[in-house]
């Protein structure tokens, strides 16, 4: 079936069959998404005719050229749907905000077919669209395994050219919480450091050892609480609760700007401090030298709806595991207090 026709004028002679459907296509075509590579995909699967033929996407335009676009049907996803547990906070035809669970991974890779967050949105959202003629959920962002909370999937393929176009040009407003080692002395500040893959292990990012191709990365960051977790003057005998406001979105950014800073995310088994360093720790508090994973969670996010253009902010309350954890250390910031008076008086705590 037909879908479009455009014929190509003057101004735009000259130029590649790819690059003229990414960027001036006539504004009545609602394309589901207009990347290059999506065009190069529909040119190469025949869906994109240039009068009447074939073509390859950098055949360069003549004028009168008649271009056609043609429907197809959406291809089913590959991947199995499986009813997975969902934490829903909004949804609507266009896109779905979970808060994502800690231990989930975002999307299938090798030798993890299963048990994703897309496996379950597959089953959950019956009525997706399509994303570049394929049923599947458009995932815009991610987060790592072991980070929880909000993220936004796009359910169409307008809605997810939207919503990339927004975190692209910045203009997603992204909170994190995190529990660091040590003690954090400013209020508040900015990391702007590039970030790139460490030199000597590609499975590491790194902004400090990194190869010459990084990219920038901004953090901005500022303390909520502190809490001393011993009383020698370790260097891991503090746990500060930061706020994070990362500016860009760079693989592990912000475990890696703030490990890097000297202040290593709590679990972080990439990078964060050998268990036998933090061991010397005098004062132990439950679960804190153990805790799972990285206390990392995305509490807050906020982005413009891809379609009517309304302004929304999505909320997601700290994890069991991390709000136990907190809960421990304020608990644990009470007894110390009481120990160091104590102390003050010349009494001995047995």
């Amino acid at each position: 079936m037909l879908r479009r026709l455009a014929i190509i004028d003057r101004g735009h002679v000259g130029m590649r069959l790819d690059l003229f459907l990414t960027h001036h296509l006539p504004g009545g075509w609602e394309m589901e998404e207009r990347s290059r590579s999506v065009m190069q995909r529909m040119i190469a699967g025949g869906q994109i005719t240039l009068n009447g033929q074939r073509a390859k996407p950098g055949t360069r335009l003549k004028s009168s050229d008649l271009i056609e676009i043609h429907s197809v049907p959406l291809r089913d996803s590959s991947l199995n749907p499986e009813p997975l547990p969902l934490d829903i906070l909004y949804e609507d035809e266009d896109c779905i905000v979970v808060n994502k669970a800690p231990g989930m991974v975002v999307h299938p890779v090798l030798g993890k077919q299963s048990g994703t967050l897309v496996n379950a949105l597959l089953h959950h959202c019956r009525n997706l669209q399509g994303i570049g003629g394929e049923r599947r959920p458009g995932i815009v962002h991610r987060l790592d395994k072991d980070t929880s909370g909000v993220m936004v999937i796009a359910k169409q393929g307008q809605a997810f050219h939207q919503i990339a176009l927004q975190f692209k040009e910045r203009r997603v407003r992204k909170e994190y919480l995190a529990l660091v080692w040590g003690q954090v002395d400013k209020e508040r500040g900015v990391i702007d450091r590039p970030i790139g893959r460490h030199r000597g292990d590609r499975k590491r990012m790194s902004s400090i050892h990194c190869l010459p191709r990084s990219r920038e990365a901004i953090t901005e960051w500022h303390v909520e609480e502190s809490f001393k977790v011993g009383l020698r003057g370790h260097r891991f005998s503090s746990i500060t609760l930061l706020r994070l406001n990362p500016r860009t979105g760079r693989t592990h950014q912000i475990r890696v700007h703030l490990a890097d800073q000297g202040y290593p995310v709590v679990g972080d088994r990439i990078y964060g401090p050998k268990r036998q360093g933090l061991t010397k720790n005098p004062v132990e508090v439950p679960g804190l030298i153990d805790f799972p994973r990285q206390a990392l969670h995305a509490e807050r996010l906020g982005f413009s709806h891809p379609c009517t253009g309304v302004a929304l902010e999505f909320h997601a309350p700290l994890p069991p595991d991390m709000q136990r954890l907190l809960d421990r250390l304020r608990q644990s910031k009470g007894k110390l207090k009481e120990e160091e008076k104590g102390v003050d008086k010349g009494i001995r705590f047995s």
